[in-house]
């Protein structure tokens, strides 16, 4: 099609899309912003893209919105009850310190969960449990990380809950087809066979692939290569810091170390927020490059411990309140964007980080500079009440190596209790899943049925509902969805699809669908799925129409191939948890990720076919 027949309004709009893309690729401005700046966009340039304020804030009224706010919230009831983090403990019962059988028990276990409850919170449980049964079977735990994330995404492919993007194509099935909106279970025997096919190739092929890029027996001390930034010194009889309180000690110096513990006695004590003054003999370990310690070591006349490397049992031990352990920055955190400085989490939870591992990087030095990113992993220096602050906020997913030994000191109902309102919880849940499925009622009163029978019987609280949203998640969702009308209203979509149409005359129908797939595919890998599902559906259910074929079956393509986004870090959030405590490159999706992401092209294409038809 030559480019005189494209309309203003289409070629605005594709403008749009195409600095959105580079925005959400790029990630300069976080991407839940990049969505608001489309609502804008839409409605200041409405002569063009044919969208008033009303359709450009039509993503808020969007009943995919409002059921995924919903699922969230009873998704953080069920994780209330304690279900999945039992899971998580009989997991290690099952595997009995075999490698294989701890695979099985990952992908066995996360992807029927994730079909019914939100798979972030799912992985967000499962990261330590796996992390620390990896050791305990002898096994890196990057072998059980990225089969996690894995199987968790494939276990969206199950429900219409599964995953946003399940309920946003439903939506579009409503409005774009005569047939109304997608059942609770329509596609659970296509999303069976996917989840069945992805699990053999991770037990298998992917077993294989995936590197060990953490060694089995890695102190965290070598694994955040801090060896030359820790040290222990002590206090002596003429040291300057004799009888200070921290707070004295930090104003009187100017080097860049942070103290960590005092050792006294046997005891430790965390360094911030004492009040403990300092004794002759009190031993103290900091942190902070060679220089820096060793000025710091001149200025307040501290002797320097040589033979006393500090490792993690310095953290460890009866005695010792607290805990070296690795934490992930979850996308919905809000500490995205803050840097260490502005978080207090070193004031106000006696929290401290002494590195950051990004990309690949890591970093050391200079850590009060660095603005926290989603996806990053900070060694800290912390205590089981911050752990369980963090748990409950969900701020940071902390990793503790000593899960299972907590679990045989203190046994299961003091590790993972259920809830007494585990019971309640479920049945609200399963009727919201049964009511639906049934068509009694549409999914999203049912899920807002479901969220307030939760919060007045006790199991959810009115703020745990509300904490529990990604809302940056629901803005990116409202956000994107007017792009889809615009596309609709201006012609885009229809010239898209008639670029498509036109690869009907050199390949058959069916190869038609698979190439939409492949296509649909690496874009959700690139952007957001959510932004590829609002973008690819109008196209693709254009294109059906144009060739004779079935609508819902490319919808179907366009909604499967989104939510089975494998081959990079940022093509799902799951994925973005795992790369830093699996210490993964980016390569690794690729080379794991690619051949599952066109395997299971091929598998959805021609089930599609097999089931609905073209």
């Amino acid at each position: 099609m030559v480019l005189t027949s494209v309309s203003p309004g289409a070629l605005v709009v594709f403008g749009l899309i195409g600095v959105a893309l580079l925005l959400f690729v790029s990630e300069v401005i976080p991407n839940d912003v990049t969505a608001i700046g489309i609502v804008f966009a839409l409605a200041a340039l409405e002569p063009w893209t044919q969208v008033g304020p009303r359709g450009a804030i039509s993503g808020f009224a969007n009943t995919a919105t409002i059921t995924i706010v919903a699922m969230y919230m009873l998704s953080a009831a069920i994780q209330n009850t304690g279900i999945v983090q039992r899971l998580g403990i009989h997991l290690a019962a099952f595997t009995s310190g075999s490698e294989r059988r701890a695979l099985v028990a990952t992908v066995g276990a996360t992807g029927p969960v994730a079909g019914f409850i939100n798979n972030t919170p799912v992985v967000a449980v499962f990261i330590p449990m796996i992390s620390d049964l990896a050791r305990k079977t002898g096994m890196s735990p990057s072998k059980l990380l990225l089969p996690l994330s894995y199987a968790a995404i494939l276990g969206g492919t199950l429900t219409l809950i599964g995953t946003s993007t399940n309920l946003l194509a439903s939506e579009f099935a409503d409005a774009l087809l005569p047939r109304g909106p997608i059942d609770m279970f329509e596609f659970s025997l296509l999303g069976a066979v996917i989840l069945a096919v992805g699990s053999a190739y991770l037990l298998t092929v992917g077993r294989w692939l995936t590197p060990a890029r953490i060694p089995v027996e890695a102190d965290l001390i070598d694994e955040f290569d801090l060896s030359d930034h820790l040290a222990q010194l002590r206090v002596g009889a003429n040291s300057a810091v004799n009888g200070a309180t921290m707070a004295q000690l930090n104003e009187r110096t100017d080097a860049d170390v942070t103290v960590l513990q005092i050792r006294r006695n046997g005891e430790a004590f965390v360094a911030a927020g004492t009040d403990q003054r300092l004794q002759t003999g009190d031993v103290l370990v900091v942190h902070g490059s060679l220089q820096a310690v060793n000025n710091f070591r001149e200025q307040q006349e501290l002797g320097h411990l040589v033979h006393d490397d500090v490792t993690d049992e310095t953290f460890a031990g009866p005695d010792t309140p607290v805990v070296l352990a690795r934490a992930v920055v979850p996308e919905a955190s809000s500490l995205v964007g803050e840097s260490l400085p502005e978080t207090r989490l070193e004031e106000i939870y006696r929290t401290t980080a002494l590195a950051i591992r990004r990309d690949g990087e890591l970093i050391r030095n200079d850590l009060d500079e660095v603005r926290l990113e989603a996806g990053d992993l900070l060694l800290v220096q912390t205590d089981d009440d911050a752990i369980d602050h963090f748990t409950d906020s969900g701020d940071l997913v902390v990793i503790e190596d000593d899960a299972f030994d907590r679990l045989v000191e203190d046994g299961v109902e003091e590790v993972a209790p259920l809830s007494p309102k585990t019971p309640v919880a479920i049945g609200i849940m399963a009727g919201v899943v049964g009511v639906a499925a049934l068509d009694v009622l549409s999914i999203v009163v049912a899920a807002l049925g479901g969220v307030f029978l939760m919060i007045v019987t006790g199991c959810l609280s009115s703020s745990d509902a509300y904490d529990a949203v990604s809302w940056n998640i629901v803005f990116l969702l409202a956000g994107v969805i007017p792009l889809g009308l615009a596309m609709e209203a201006t012609g885009g979509a229809a010239l898209i699809a008639a670029a498509l149409v036109s690869t009907a005359d050199v390949l058959p129908l069916v190869a038609v669908l698979l190439l939409f797939s492949v296509v649909t595919g690496l874009l959700a890998n690139v952007i957001t799925p959510v932004a590829t599902v609002v973008l690819m559906i109008p196209i693709g259910v254009d294109a059906a129409a144009k060739l004779g074929a079935n609508g819902f079956a490319f919808l179907l393509a366009v909604m499967f191939a989104s939510a089975t986004s494998f081959m990079t870090p940022i093509g799902y959030q799951t994925n973005l948890m795992v790369y830093g405590p699996g210490q993964y490159e980016f390569v690794d999706f690729l080379k794991v990720g690619g051949p599952l992401q066109f395997l299971l092209a091929v598998v959805t294409t021609l089930g599609i076919v097999g089931i609905w038809g073209l």
